[in-house]
């Protein structure tokens, strides 16, 4: 199982997420559930080490969110179209007793 570390972000918008890529940060969103969408941030080069092992796509994923945990799925992933980067992860929360769709 794969564990991702992340916090909470307050900035959004184009400028702020850009200020984050270039520091080597991935903007990301967390929804689904009966909770709000969360925006957050997760750390690139651990992210990019564990999308290449096989299955990350397809399992679920403990994303400890400020240090509370939250079992997620990976919606969908932007990449750079050029570049070996992640631009953004939307990932989707998951509870063992509702139907994926």
């Amino acid at each position: 199982m794969f564990t991702i570390q992340a916090t909470a972000r307050k900035d959004q918008g184009k400028g702020s997420s850009r200020r984050l890529r270039t520091a080597g940060k991935i903007p990301a969103i967390v929804y689904g559930g009966n909770q709000h969408p969360r925006s957050i941030v997760i750390e690139h080069d651990t992210t990019w080490n564990m999308q290449e092992k096989e299955g990350f796509y397809k399992q679920i994923i403990t994303l400890v969110i400020d240090g509370k945990e939250n079992k997620v799925i990976i919606q969908a992933v932007e990449h750079h179209p050029f570049k070996r980067k992640i631009k953004h992860i939307d990932f989707l929360r998951y509870f063992y007793t509702t139907e994926i769709q």
